[in-house]
């Protein structure tokens, strides 16, 4: 009985040191980015609070189309710490999506977000791919006004699936998301990806690699 109980104590004490070590409430009133600090820290550090101005907390332009003159036809305005540097510690951002006829958000993933996504104009297929084994599919087609969630760190994707313009707004759950498309990322390397592990990685010979290499 006394081991059962020292166990428990045990547990409870590491279960309460991992909920410390990953409390997410602010101790401040805000923390606006300070991207020149030299202080190395999980996230931008802080820049004195006396010193925050409107500015800091706006970004405008949402309302502009962005321009879908290139190969995929779509073109993704983020509002990230970036762009809003009061962002910085709150844990969201956004992100206008304009898409072609026929454009695509090829398959890509957030590292460190869930997104949201909500249709403002036209219609996409969306959809995910979950972990390994099973790597199923899930997918829908979005008319305006409806709503789709990608799971944090999944595969997924977005194609307007009308003959006009599409658009988009994403809510993701990080001021700093993070994006890696999956072909600019395995084909675009830098230092490329030797030609054999791609090769034999998608069953594939390696001048097709060479071909796709070239292309990112």
């Amino acid at each position: 009985m006394a081991r059962l109980i020292i166990l428990v104590l045990s547990l409870l004490a590491i279960t309460f040191s991992l909920v410390f070590a990953f409390e997410p409430s602010p101790l401040q009133d805000f923390c606006v980015a300070d991207p020149s600090g030299s202080v190395r820290v999980n996230g931008f550090a802080c820049m004195d609070s006396k010193l925050a101005q409107a500015n800091h907390f706006s970004f405008s332009g949402l309302h502009l189309p962005g321009n879908t003159s290139n190969p995929l036809g779509s073109r993704v305005t983020p509002v990230s710490v970036a762009q809003i540097p009061g962002l910085n510690t709150l844990g969201i951002s956004l992100a206008r999506i304009d898409y072609a006829p026929w454009g695509v958000v090829p398959p890509h993933v957030h590292p460190r977000a869930t997104e949201i996504l909500t249709v403002l104009e036209g219609s996409l297929v969306v959809g995910f791919v979950t972990s390994n084994p099973d790597n199923k599919l899930i997918t829908k087609v979005l008319q305006k006004g409806d709503a789709f969630v990608f799971p944090v760190g999944l595969v997924h994707f977005q194609r307007n699936v009308g003959y006009g313009n599409a658009v988009s707004m994403s809510a993701l759950s990080s001021q700093n998301p993070g994006v890696i498309t999956i072909a600019n990322a395995v084909f675009g390397s830098n230092p490329s990806i030797a030609d054999d592990i791609l090769a034999k990685a998608f069953q594939v010979d390696k001048s097709i690699v060479a071909q796709l290499q070239e292309q990112f």
